[in-house]
């Protein structure tokens, strides 16, 4: 009875979201930063592609007037 130990995601859809930062970061608590550095973004316009899952969501949620979330066709 071996118990192995797995470090799963859990994903919402298997599928990949892009991530735009639209507003600018300035005059911002320094924990909206972080979760906007956290998603991968420096600067006005940056774009970065993840995977969705439900830390990404949150991640998203906290920040809804700062960064906008569309869905990636592969």
């Amino acid at each position: 009875m071996e118990k192995t130990a797995k470090k799963e995601t859990k994903e919402v859809s298997g599928k990949k979201v892009q991530v735009k930062l639209v507003r600018s970061v300035i005059a911002t608590p320094q924990w909206m930063r972080t979760i906007v550095r956290t998603l991968g973004l420096r600067k006005m316009n940056d774009k970065n592609i993840v995977t969705d899952t439900g830390a990404i969501r949150g991640m998203v949620r906290k920040v809804p007037h700062l960064v906008e979330l569309t869905e990636v066709k592969e």
